[in-house]
């Protein structure tokens, strides 16, 4: 999902950035990348900004689809090349992610979200039920493997994929992971929505995240508070359609596909928050979370260990336009 997480906004991005407070030296790296923006505050006596966009680079070269030369790309038009260790952390994960939501999450939908005009080949055209019958037979997550040799092996050699919906998060860790490496324990990183925070913000305070509720708007991204989350040392994610959908007529069409039917997902869920060990983790289950029924969602998150979700249901008695349903342990200010 090419900007799926951008219904988190850390709202004390300002304060980290003025009224300064000497005993904390803060920075700010911000910026584009992957055809989103970022910001990432951390505290550090020394600059780390180079190092910073140094991993967007290689992520870019990894696991970018928009990138001709990457490695994902080569691997989409069955070109001879070995998987790189991003490649391969990013395509375990998937598969395991893929099997707990029973295939919900699958980064080989990637021609049909390509079809609906979601992907990095965009089309205006509204796919046949044809079409998209023709395309799933080639999506399979679970059907591919990588070799001893690195080299990957593809259900059909038209299967294609597309780890937009992980690989934002991914990118957050592997920055985290670097400024660790280099004695920065507070550290908020934000790129397309998708977070991992470590530590405590300029005030020496826990972070404080905004969930924005999911309010459509054509024209700009609004933020509308609907939850503060307080939290730290975790992955954070929010997936939702209703900032990444297209007009078809009087209807609407998400950005989130259904596995099994090559159809927008159709489903009460409006958006699902995801706080997971990861924010690699959080960024998929939160795709996957918003592919299936809400209930069986639910289910899946509960099994899941150091993993918290919140989800925004559509409220079917029109009394309200949503109810709000939680695990026990997210932790949250509604």
């Amino acid at each position: 999902m090419k900007i799926s997480g951008l219904a988190i906004f850390a709202i004390s991005m300002l304060s980290l950035i003025v009224g300064c407070n000497s005993q904390r030296s803060y920075r700010l790296c911000q910026g584009s990348t992957w055809g989103t923006t970022f910001h990432i505050t951390y505290e550090s006596d020394i600059q780390l900004d180079d190092s910073i966009i140094s991993i967007m680079k290689m992520v870019d070269m990894s696991l970018s689809p928009f990138c001709d030369s990457s490695t994902v790309s080569l691997i989409n038009s069955n070109q001879s090349v070995q998987t790189d260790s991003l490649f391969r952390q990013v395509f375990y994960t998937a598969q395991e992610i893929s099997k707990k939501s029973e295939g919900a999450f699958d980064p080989t939908l990637s021609p049909i979200i390509n079809m609906w005009g979601f992907g990095y080949r965009n089309t205006s055209l509204i796919p046949t039920k044809e079409m998209i019958d023709s395309a799933l037979q080639f999506v399979g997550i679970d059907q591919c493997s990588i070799s001893q040799n690195g080299h990957i092996i593809k259900k059909h050699t038209n299967t294609e994929f597309n780890f937009s919906a992980i690989a934002k998060g991914y990118g957050c860790d592997l920055i985290a992971n670097m400024l660790k490496r280099n004695h920065c324990n507070n550290f908020l990183i934000e790129i397309g929505g998708e977070i991992a925070v470590s530590g405590v913000n300029r005030q020496g305070k826990t972070w404080n995240i905004m969930i924005d509720a999911p309010v459509n708007n054509d024209s700009t991204v609004s933020h509308s508070n609907l939850a503060i989350i307080e939290t730290s040392d975790c992955g954070i994610a929010t997936s939702g359609n209703y900032r990444n959908f297209k007009h078809n007529g009087d209807s609407t069409i998400g950005h989130t596909i259904d596995r099994h039917s090559g159809m927008p997902s159709q489903t009460q869920t409006l958006s699902v928050t995801i706080i997971s060990s990861s924010a690699m983790r959080a960024d998929a289950f939160a795709t996957a979370c918003m592919a299936m029924n809400p209930q069986e969602a639910l289910l899946m998150i509960q099994k899941e260990p150091d993993t918290e979700a919140l989800f925004v249901i559509a409220d079917t008695t029109q009394s309200r336009h949503w109810e709000i349903i939680t695990t026990q342990g997210f932790p949250s200010r509604l």
